[in-house]
């Protein structure tokens, strides 16, 4: 095993078993583990280690939930003191020491100096129930019904949040009609020439269109799922006004996005656009436990005591941690340290995709939410696999799998990224060969 890697009994504190338990007892259902089929014990940092001492750099960052790394230090540290001094675990919506000090450091690092005034709602811990919870108030306050959705979307696998998700594969699994949602194009769904903001406007304006009035827009500004697409500052500000115009509620989903993973706290800041409705969840935390929020305009939050509720809405633990992650967002010096590591991410990638431009690869994405995407549609699959084999998780995004996903920490620091990246440069040299020899087979 490493010398830098804890060890497992440290960890687990029983005796590490093989595999097959999984492929016994666990549902069909699982997807990770599958493209990355190793038994891990222990994590810091962007690092994992497997049962039987193998490292690995950790690009995937848990689809989202990891954005300041496994285990942080100084965020372990002040769960640990909850949980040693009794705090609070679990308290429905009771009010807690634990909340009151998430709430106004929230309010004091996150929402004030931004200049945004939201009610906090907190919901189930998921980022679909986050999604949910924004369908009610929406629907509640404007009294219409229908939602209009985009191309290339994913918001969760609940039934709301599932019919405003674009993936066939996934509609699939209701079993049940998805209805209420208008599918519009996405920014750049029809390439540079077809402007969709100006597309969905003449839709909602004619009334022979068929497009009944909308209670809300949702939207990703980067698709985290949906193969990195990157909506444009003036698109978002058009469709943004173009919502205020019409009185349609703007439901900007943030739970992938979100958290600095784009860059800045909020996807949308880049844009200078102020939601009326913001979904939470993923790194929320800071620690990889289950957290998530819906915020909301305070004239639009009109939902009554239960109407959307949840059990584990109340998880101290996740206070706890969450109000300590923005501990890390008040020092002056956290967000110019992320726009750089970003600046970093971009060169290499951009350098890369100049090396396999053979290969159509291109930069999708922004800040620290990217993607390369390749003509061959399989590529991108092929080096997941390679990158795997190399010890580094990568993972792929996009309907059809065909846009490699590079999400490492935000907190990492340049030799650990620059190490991830020269393994991802030697996996997709791999894959290419691979693909050119099969070609000429």
């Amino acid at each position: 095993m490493s010398a830098s890697a804890p060890h497992a009994a440290e960890v687990q504190g029983t005796e590490v078993q093989g595999t097959e338990v999984f492929d016994a007892m666990e549902s069909a259902i699982r997807t990770y583990c599958r493209r990355f089929p190793a038994l891990f014990t222990t994590a810091r940092g962007h690092r994992l280690w497997d049962a039987d001492g193998r490292e690995y750099t950790d690009f995937l960052s848990g689809a989202g939930v990891l954005n300041y790394g496994h285990n942080h230090p100084r965020i372990k540290r002040a769960v640990l003191d909850y949980i040693e001094n009794d705090g609070v675990v679990h308290s429905l919506d009771l009010h807690t020491s634990a909340k009151a000090t998430f709430l106004e450091r929230f309010r004091d690092v996150v929402l004030a100096p931004r200049g945004l005034d939201y009610r906090v709602q907190f919901t189930g811990p998921t980022g679909t129930n986050a999604v949910e919870a924004a369908l009610k108030v929406a629907r509640r306050v404007t009294g219409r019904t229908g939602v209009v959705a985009f191309t290339g979307g994913f918001h969760g696998l609940s039934l709301g949040a599932l019919a405003l998700s674009a993936t066939s594969f996934k509609r699939a699994a209701s079993g049940v009609p998805l209805d209420h949602v208008t599918r519009m194009p996405y920014d750049g769904y029809f390439g540079e020439g077809v402007d969709t903001v100006a597309y969905l406007r003449a839709m909602l304006e004619d009334p022979g269109s068929g497009v009944d009035q909308p209670a809300a827009i949702v939207l990703e500004t980067v698709q985290g799922e949906g193969g990195l697409n990157a909506a444009g500052t003036d698109w978002l500000r058009r469709l943004a006004r173009l919502a205020a115009e019409r009185d349609i509620v703007l439901v900007v989903d943030d739970i992938q996005a979100g958290c600095g993973r784009a860059g800045r706290f909020f996807s949308f800041e880049e844009a200078g656009i102020t939601p009326d409705i913001v979904c939470l969840s993923k790194s929320l935390s800071g620690y990889g436990l289950p957290m998530a929020l819906t915020l909301v305009r305070p004239d639009l939050d009109r939902l009554g005591p239960g109407e959307h509720s949840g059990t584990f809405r109340g998880h101290s633990l996740a206070f706890s941690a969450a109000a300590t992650a923005l501990e890390l967002w008040a020092d002056p010096e956290f967000e110019p340290r992320l726009s750089r590591t970003a600046s970093r991410l971009e060169g290499r990638l951009t350098a890369l995709a100049e090396r396999y431009q053979a290969q159509g690869c291109e930069v999708r994405g922004r800040g620290m939410l990217r993607g390369l995407a390749f003509t061959d549609r399989g590529l991108a699959s092929r080096v997941s696999s390679h990158a795997f084999a190399r010890g580094l998780l990568v993972e792929t995004s996009g309907a059809l799998s065909q846009v490699l996903k590079v999400m490492p920490p935000i907190v990492i620091d340049d030799d650990a990224l620059d190490g991830g990246l020269d393994l991802l440069d030697a996996a997709i040299g791999q894959a290419v060969q691979q693909t050119v020899q099969e070609e000429t087979k």
